[in-house]
């Protein structure tokens, strides 16, 4: 039975490994493999060009999960994604062919490419790890994690997600540009190995991520914790300048981020600092702004960002004896 010990000695064999390709975005492989500790699903927002789709690739590699990319377009239809129900002559039967979506991790590029009822195909297979075809419902093996992209200053032929897709995802992370001294560094690794691509060994397999995942819910969160998250959560609401502030979803969000990081630090209890490192990448995405901010240029991130500010900490506890 895996530990929390074993969950940051794996994460750091995950995030070493994925580095091979990935040069100097640190904080933000943790924040992914935190959100597949958690076993919840992440939407990556950053230009063109930053490595989102080569992530996603490398943490299914490293972590044996079996991966599929679907190409988000105008013209994709729900049961490309699905699957369907298709005839059968020799049985005279129909039969379900299963679509992309029956796989570990599924890559949604540039989700916001898609009109909103091929979006929608995702729903309940996000919240509910099944799919429903024909009102018969087919359950999707474990881990089931989706890890979306999309540009966010782009859009010509965009679909925005709405608020009730995007609350479906963990968290919401960006990538960033790379500092000049990690440019040359990825363009003296290109030269050195002689390809376009990096091939990554298998670090773990899906068993042992499940039991991973499993790990996390034995980190112990003290009441003062939950208490400081609560708090935070409800000061997104009770700003004039937010429309709709986050959801308990929010705050299950942060609960479920904060202890996967603390295990992915090696702790088996939730600190403050887990919480303020998850709460923007958990919340940012669920706020509704009043277009006022929009037009000065502020967004969610900004919002959580102030609450974090202005909610006071609790004093940071080692978990009690026994």
């Amino acid at each position: 039975m895996a530990s929390v010990h074993d969950v940051a000695a794996s994460g750091e064999a995950i995030l070493n490994e994925i580095e091979r390709a990935i040069v100097g975005k640190r904080e933000a492989l943790e924040l992914l493999l935190i959100g597949v500790l958690a076993g919840g699903h992440v939407l990556i927002e950053d230009y063109p060009g930053l490595a989102k789709t080569l992530i996603a690739r490398c943490l299914a590699q490293v972590t044996d999960l079996e991966f599929r990319r679907v190409q988000f377009t105008p013209d994709l239809l729900p049961a490309d994604i699905t699957g369907s129900a298709i005839f059968d002559q020799r049985t005279g039967e129909f039969t379900f062919q299963r679509g992309p979506i029956f796989t570990n991790l599924l890559l949604g590029d540039e989700i916001n490419r898609t009109p909103p009822k091929t979006q929608a195909a995702l729903l309940e297979a996000m919240a509910e790890h099944q799919v429903t075809v024909d009102g018969v419902s087919h359950q999707l093996a474990p881990p089931f994690i989706v890890v979306a992209t999309q540009n966010p200053i782009e859009y010509e032929g965009t679909y925005p997600l709405p608020e009730a897709q995007l609350d479906r995802f963990l968290m919401r992370i960006g990538i960033g540009y790379p500092t000049g001294d990690e440019e040359a560094e990825l363009l003296r690794r290109r030269v050195e190995r002689r390809s376009d691509s990096v091939s990554l060994e298998r670090v773990i397999d899906r068993p042992t991520l499940l039991g991973l995942q499993r790990a996390v819910e034995d980190v112990h969160v003290d009441p003062t914790i939950t208490a400081y998250i609560v708090e935070v959560v409800r000061a997104t609401r009770q700003r004039s300048d937010v429309q709709v502030g986050a959801s308990p979803r929010g705050s299950l969000a942060v609960l479920a981020a904060a202890r996967a990081r603390a295990a992915l630090m090696g702790r088996d209890y939730v600190v403050p600092e887990d919480v303020k490192a998850v709460a923007v990448p958990a919340l940012g995405h669920r706020l509704s702004l009043r277009p006022e901010l929009w037009v000065r240029g502020m967004r969610g991130d900004d919002v959580v960002r102030s609450c974090l500010d202005t909610v006071p900490a609790p004093a940071t506890q080692a978990r009690p004896a026994g």
